[in-house]
């Protein structure tokens, strides 16, 4: 009796096959040896004519072959990890985009990205570059002595955007936000910090911006308001001030749309009661009634401006060149102020 096929599902298999090309077939491909392909591939080729160097390098691109990312740390001693360090802060939909041009420019330069929120343990971060021995960390927040102290004896470059030789960028959004509120004729100004459980790093030196140009400009105590973004603090808050004629500057633009529509329900007018001004321009600012006036950053720019900063720290340039750079900002002004 003829053996019963197995059902048609069963009769034709596809099988995916994953190759790993390794440095020997590239070096057998092209007639050389495994340690001229590591020289060539790795930028130290110059003693072989061109003609091979040229031969390798097309070998190796027509092959796909990936360099061990283990062998190259063994190698050198540093992985091609850039570790960002990010606050354990409340951020607006932007850093996303920050993220993404860091982690595109970076990946074009044969780095990658890892991202890791800063705590407060300095056993955790030594445990973090102890194990990735990461070519450069990149911090948003600042980091602590210790810290920096371990990077500099493992020899791990350390890239601070956020701080600028002439005026610290958060220093600037407060102070940018009080010049334009005193253009429009308030003389009462207040601050309002967004509360949470987790790190403000930013808040604080936007408030101090606010408070260094009231000052400048003769005005009095600017008042700090502390909320979530809640309707009952925001009223709670908006109480405490003696309104009308009062501007607010707020630390982004949810706190400043809480403050909004606390006003409204109050029935104060905006902005000839309460002006109010955020900060990120958000999508949802352009939305709201009355519009939000604003500070916008060009996001993608200054994530640009991080990736340079970073690819030439690590290629043994210098961030010299960006001391005098600052974080491009503008006013978006619409009808709260």
């Amino acid at each position: 009796m003829a053996a019963r096929r197995p059902p048609q599902s069963l009769t034709r298999v596809n099988y995916a096959v994953f190759v790993t090309v390794t440095s020997t077939d590239v070096a057998k491909a092209a007639g050389v040896s495994r340690a001229a392909v590591s020289q060539i591939l790795n930028g130290r080729g110059e003693r072989f004519a061109p003609a091979t160097r040229d031969r390798v390098q097309q070998i190796a691109r027509e092959l796909n072959y990936q360099p061990s990312a283990a062998a190259r740390t063994l190698a050198r001693g540093a992985s091609e990890l850039v570790v960002g360090l990010l606050p354990h802060t409340t951020f607006g939909g932007h850093l996303q985009d920050v993220v993404d041009t860091l982690t595109d420019e970076l990946s074009a330069a044969g780095l990658t990205l890892v991202l890791r929120f800063s705590d407060s343990s300095s056993h955790s971060f030594e445990r973090l570059v102890q194990t990735m021995r990461p070519l450069a960390v990149v911090s948003i927040t600042r980091l602590r002595d210790s810290d920096r102290s371990l990077l500099t004896e493992l020899g791990i470059r350390l890239v601070e955007p956020h701080l600028d030789a002439r005026e610290p960028v958060d220093h600037r959004i407060g102070r940018m936000q009080a010049e334009h509120l005193v253009s429009r004729g308030y003389t009462r100004l207040a601050y309002a910090h967004l509360r949470d459980r987790r790190e403000d790093p930013f808040g604080p030196a936007r408030a101090d911006g606010v408070r260094d140009a009231c000052r400048q400009a003769g005005l009095p105590a600017t008042p700090i308001l502390n909320l979530g973004i809640d309707a009952d603090e925001a009223r709670r808050e908006l109480n405490r001030l003696d309104l009308p004629r009062y501007a607010i500057a707020c630390y982004n633009d949810d706190v400043a749309i809480a403050l909004l529509s606390a006003a409204r329900e109050a029935g104060l007018r905006v902005p000839e009661d309460l002006a109010l001004i955020g900060m990120d321009n958000t999508p949802i600012s352009n939305l709201v009634s009355p519009r939000l006036t604003t500070i916008e950053t060009d996001i993608r720019g200054a994530g640009l401006r991080m990736a340079q900063m970073i690819v030439r720290s690590v290629t043994g340039g210098t961030t010299e060149d960006d001391s005098d750079e600052q974080v491009p900002l503008r006013v978006v002004e619409r009808a709260t102020t």
